[in-house]
């Protein structure tokens, strides 16, 4: 096992590049990216045929948060940003250049492990943290979206607690609570697959999403059982909205504080982290 590190004291970038394809969620077409190390702080973005033209991603720039996270880099979109982002945040990695080959990261096996073990292979690095890798709360604060809710609770510590409540039998109630830092995130969060539901898949289809979804990169759940067992964990599901509640809060800066979220979704995410970047 890497060794990686049970605090978020330190920040790291990757010790050389990484080059990963695959086919993007929704839009099921062929994606590569590459990941370099970079000198600035932050995450940068650029397109394979527009190589000078790069971006700093930052909260401003989210835009669609319908099944997905996607970023609007000039007159394009950069789509299902959410399982490398949170790979990065959950790490503690940061100085990242991204080059993009498609208009979507790839899926890969649908968690954030594959990014994890990618960055093993190559390894890490200190470099100087960022001011807002770790965002200072000095205030309670609840969000809500009709019934999902989350809140924040000052802390020296993140602190996630999670609850789903899905009608199908095979999901039901789960709860989750982690103390976060990179160790427990690579074990615990990381290996954790989106899902989805085989009665909503016709209907996905045909508003355009989903297309590149298969049995091999995502969970599909069929009621009371599961079409692709076996689970990576018994509560897989819960520790997936864990790894997207990560990813969306990774261009703000994670905060020190007690999260606890009901019905947790992208764009509920996206509420807390616009709360955090004003």
């Amino acid at each position: 096992m890497y060794p990686w590190p049970t605090h978020y004291d330190d920040c790291f970038t990757i010790s050389s590049s990484i080059t990963r394809d695959g086919v993007g969620l929704h839009s099921g077409e062929k994606t590569k990216i590459t990941i370099n190390p970079y000198e600035h702080e932050g995450y940068y973005v650029s397109f394979s045929d527009t190589p000078n033209k790069i971006y700093r991603l930052d909260q401003s720039l989210i835009g669609n948060t319908m099944l997905c996270t996607a970023v609007k880099l000039g007159k394009r979109n950069l789509y299902t940003i959410e399982h490398l982002l949170s790979s990065f945040a959950g790490c503690g990695i940061n100085y990242i250049h991204i080059e993009v080959d498609g208009k979507e990261v790839p899926l890969l096996d649908g968690s954030a492990i594959q990014w994890v073990k990618a960055f093993e292979e190559v390894g890490i690095k200190k470099v100087p943290k960022p001011s807002n890798f770790m965002k200072g709360i000095n205030q309670s604060k609840i969000l809500n979206q009709n019934d999902s809710v989350i809140s924040l609770i000052p802390s020296k510590q993140i602190t996630i607690i999670s609850t789903i409540d899905f009608k199908y039998e095979a999901i039901g109630v789960q709860t989750f609570t982690i103390e976060l830092n990179p160790k427990a995130y690579v074990e615990l969060i990381a290996p954790a697959r989106t899902f989805g539901f085989k009665d909503q898949f016709d209907e996905l289809n045909e508003l355009g999403l989903i297309k590149g979804g298969n049995l091999e990169n995502a969970l599909v759940c069929d009621g009371d059982k599961w079409v692709n067992p076996p689970l990576r964990f018994a509560n897989e599901p819960i520790r997936h909205k864990i790894l997207d509640l990560i990813g969306d809060l990774a261009l703000v800066g994670l905060p020190k504080a007690q999260i606890m979220v009901y019905k947790g979704s992208h764009s509920l995410n996206a509420l807390l982290a616009s709360y955090l970047n004003s």
